[in-house]
């Protein structure tokens, strides 16, 4: 132990022996999450819609005016003729035209029922699925109102109820996200320098003469970006709440035990990496080349059932999937210990399977 202890306090020298570096491993963290947690939204507001009205009318005149009163659109750009429509589309002035034809008043005047036409700019295929349901929503809303009573009540209505994200906030979405992905990265950049470090200012000579054993080195270097990850991802859990309103309503004491879990696996990456690795510019590559998958592939992004078979197979590979899952049910959910486990077993198979390759290579690269 008091090997190990020693190993550790160098370590922890080592990483926090500048200013600046100390400055570094909480700072930039923090500011990336306030930046990503406002960046990283899927909400469609301030679009610029075009309108080529031939009708009107009054009808017409009020599905404009309740377009143009809705929070998600911007600026209403009128046309007079289809080839100002199509220019104004290519050339992404507006990201949707709507088109009134000339009979729409007419045939609401006479109890029929109008067509509307919108043209989407299909360069932004999601975006202009989330617009096409915001205009359809409002002219839905309009034509219910335009029935008589009577067939107002027989059409009825819909109650939706968004459970655990009453208000549909990408902030309630993201920010439990980030806590995961930011941590990982923190992790996996200081980890992956350890190593890479001793060889490159000439000391890991002297590590493999030391009275040290292998697992003895690993723990020491292992300790630092433990330390930090736990620190970093402890501060995300104040800001999130406090600061983005993000409710956290599961337990603290299920919460620390996943995000330990999951910082072992990471850094069991790391080290490899830097096991690997004989340059610190080397492990920052190496670094950058295991950050992107994890990411990509954990389900923050894009769901994970939207990718193909065979790579929904490689994500079970990817410990951010099980933590990301654990994080959003603590937060949002109040996840109970059972369904905490079921994701928190992978991510200890994960832990063993990194953390003994990572042990394998520094022992092969020692002797």
């Amino acid at each position: 132990m008091q090997r190990i202890w020693a190993m550790i306090v160098k370590e922890m020298w080592a990483v926090l022996r500048d200013p600046k570096a100390r400055l570094v491993l909480v700072a930039p963290p923090l500011i990336q999450l306030f930046i990503f947690a406002y960046a990283t939204t899927l909400d469609v507001k301030h679009v610029d819609i075009g309108l080529l009205d031939r009708s009107s009318g009054a009808h017409s005149s009020e599905l404009v005016s309740r377009i143009a009163g809705s929070p998600y659109f911007r600026h209403i750009v009128p046309f007079e003729n289809f080839g100002q429509l199509r220019k104004a589309i290519d050339l992404q002035k507006v990201h949707a035209a709507l088109v009134i034809d000339e009979d729409f008043d007419a045939r609401l005047a006479r109890g029929e029922p109008a067509t509307l036409g919108l043209v989407l700019d299909g360069r932004r295929s999601n975006a202009s699925q989330i617009v096409n349901g915001y205009v359809s929503r409002i002219a839905g809303e309009m034509g219910l109102e335009l029935l008589p009573p009577r067939m107002q009540a027989a059409a009825g209505g819909s109650t939706v109820t968004n459970w655990f994200n009453p208000t549909l906030s990408y902030f309630w979405f993201t920010l439990p996200s980030l806590v995961a992905l930011i941590t990982s990265v923190s992790g996996l950049a200081v980890t992956s320098q350890s190593v890479a470090r001793e060889r490159e200012l000439g000391t890991f000579d002297q590590l493999m003469v030391s009275p040290l054993r292998v697992h003895e080195i690993l723990i020491g270097k292992m300790v630092p970006p433990l330390i930090i990850g736990m620190l970093n991802g402890s501060i995300y859990l104040i800001v999130a709440p406090v600061f983005f309103g993000v409710p956290f309503t599961g337990s603290v004491l299920l919460f620390f035990p996943a995000l330990f879990m999951y910082m072992l696996t990471v850094i069991g990456i790391g080290m490899f990496i830097s096991a690997l690795s004989q340059t610190q510019q080397q492990a920052f590559l190496g670094m950058f080349l295991a950050a992107v998958p994890l990411i990509i592939l954990s389900g923050y992004a894009t769901p994970i059932d939207n990718m193909p078979g065979w790579l929904q197979i490689v994500t079970y590979a990817d410990p951010a999937r099980y933590f990301i899952v654990i994080v959003q049910g603590l937060f949002l959910k109040a996840m109970p210990a059972s369904v905490v486990f079921s994701q928190l077993w992978p991510l200890f198979v994960i832990a063993c399977i990194t953390l003994s390759a990572a042990a394998w290579l520094f022992r092969a690269r020692m002797e």
